[in-house]
């Protein structure tokens, strides 16, 4: 898949990977009391390549959505960068460090935040869990005073600092682990699914934290995420990773360009003036009279409107993308539709067929 790195002008890259790979053996227990016997003494193994030579650059200062369907090697890249785990093979420098060899002056300086793990102690208070923090990074009283005040200011939520972590809601304990992870000041964020399980205003909330952090600091964040508007309202590039492959690396625009064959047009027609035959326009989306919601090839959008426009009296018309999760949902199925195939093409030579 084609590439769109034009609109990107930043400095040097501070995340490298090259071939980077990550693979699991994975024993296969059968089913039944005999064959669990038989496999005490004789297993039988399955390995499984989460990661397969990921090549990828990330600047400093950009803000990257990592996306994949689930099980693509999204979460596993991230543990290999922030050197929970170890590759089988390749190479990655974060920072100019190697982070697998969990060196402290690494650690100081970059985060990891994951949307289904605690960092904070369950029936502690947050603020206890921060004091903890500021010993293990060894930060100066003053700066974390100051550092403090100004997270839990932003992320309004200073009023809870005193309340166990068990009591707070699930958006407001998400609150508190990203203040717990911004509390040294790292230079790079990792973000594996921070609003995961969060209602709409807390969802928004968190995005419109992290918008802010990232520009007025300038820190490089790399983020997983199953929720389009998350990546919609904070990340210019994206990265996809399917089979543990990247499969597109480029702007967001550029995926609506490659992968959406068509827009939605959206009509507002006067009294009366509804056409009956609208699927000669486009598909029909949606209909509630006088409006109309039609899907228009990207190339007969000007027609479909010029022939609109000159039969019938209009009151309001917009023309937008298809929803971004639509799109995505459209790469996920194309990359699994070329696998398919090429596992099929795979076999056929492997087996001698022409």
């Amino acid at each position: 898949m084609t590439s769109d790195r034009a609109v990107y002008n930043l400095p040097m890259s501070i995340i490298e990977l090259e071939d980077l790979a990550k693979s699991y053996r994975v024993y296969q227990k059968q089913e039944g009391l005999l064959a669990s016997i038989r496999g005490l003494w004789k297993r039988e193994y399955k390995d499984v390549r989460a990661v397969r030579s990921i090549n990828m650059q990330v600047k400093q200062g950009e803000f990257v959505a990592f996306l994949g369907p689930n099980g693509a090697g999204k979460t596993t890249t991230l543990k290999l960068l922030s050197g929970v785990i170890n590759p089988t093979s390749g190479t990655a420098r974060v920072m100019g460090h190697v982070p697998w060899k969990r060196e402290n002056a690494y650690r100081r300086r970059f985060a990891l935040v994951m949307g289904q793990k605690n960092q904070l102690w369950w029936d502690l208070p947050a603020q206890e869990s921060f004091r903890l923090h500021q010993q293990i990074y060894r930060i100066e009283p003053a700066e974390f005073d100051r550092t403090l005040a100004e997270l839990t200011d932003l992320l309004d939520v200073k009023q809870l600092l005193k309340q166990p972590v068990r009591e707070l809601s699930l958006g407001e304990r998400m609150k508190m682990e990203l203040a717990a992870a911004l509390l040294h000041s790292p230079d790079v964020l990792f973000l594996d699914e921070p609003t995961i399980g969060l209602d709409v205003v807390a969802q928004h909330n968190i995005q419109q934290f992290l918008k802010y952090y990232q520009e007025a600091r300038k820190i490089t964040i790399l983020l997983t995420s199953h929720y389009m508007k998350d990546v919609a309202a904070l990340c210019r590039r994206v990265v996809i990773i399917a089979h543990g492959q990247i499969q597109y690396d480029g702007s967001l625009a550029g995926i609506l360009d490659e992968f959406s064959g068509h827009k939605v047009v959206t009509l507002q027609f006067a009294e009366g003036q509804l056409p009956t035959d609208l699927s000669a326009l486009g598909e029909v989306l949606e209909v509630l009279p006088p409006r109309a919601k039609l899907q228009v090839d990207r190339e007969d959008v000007a027609r479909v409107l010029s022939t609109i426009l000159n039969d019938y009296v209009i009151e309001d018309v917009s023309v937008e993308e298809p929803p971004l999760e639509q799109v995505i949902a459209a790469v996920f199925s194309k990359i699994d539709t070329d696998a398919a195939r090429d596992g099929q093409v795979d076999a056929a030579v492997a087996a001698g067929e022409p």
